[in-house]
């Protein structure tokens, strides 16, 4: 697709919510760098903060639940323990009932990411799970997460 950036060229610059993690020694692999699988702990983890934040997670009332139905990532340099990671998160697309998380796993003195990620979530009715379109309301809270790339 032209324009699109590949995973190495993104930089700190292009996200716009930001979340903290320490890895933990019994995040390490027998080569003592953090699993890949728990880069996708680190952007669950994040993910989740951000909705609950913003009230598109467990908002009181609330009747849908985001449910992920595609996700990725492009592993590009090895995290140890003890460090601190930063896990930023942008919108790739806002459709009618869904969202596409686009996210990215920088180390603390890092400019480029160490893991660049995707979440796809549809919005499903929570008791019969057939998808809803989001609220004017929930599109707003995340508008301001939209990437200059997926605007143009």
């Amino acid at each position: 697709m032209a324009g699109v950036k590949a995973a190495k060229d993104e930089r700190r610059g292009d996200y716009g919510w930001w979340l903290p993690i320490a890895s933990r020694w019994a995040d390490c692999d027998a080569y003592g760098h953090v699993n890949n699988a728990v880069y996708y702990n680190w952007f669950d983890t994040a993910l989740t903060t951000l909705a609950i934040e913003r009230g598109i997670l467990r908002a009181p009332g609330q009747t849908s639940i985001g449910l992920c139905i595609a996700s990725g990532c492009e592993f590009l340099a090895p995290v140890g323990f003890p460090e601190t990671v930063d896990v930023g998160i942008r919108l790739g697309r806002i459709g009618n009932s869904s969202l596409r998380y686009e996210l990215a796993i920088f180390r603390r003195d890092g400019e480029t990411p160490a893991a660049v990620g995707h979440f796809v979530h549809v919005y499903v009715e929570a008791e019969t799970r057939r998808s809803v379109a989001l609220t004017e309301a929930q599109k707003a809270v995340m508008a301001d997460l939209m990437s200059a790339a997926s605007e143009g």
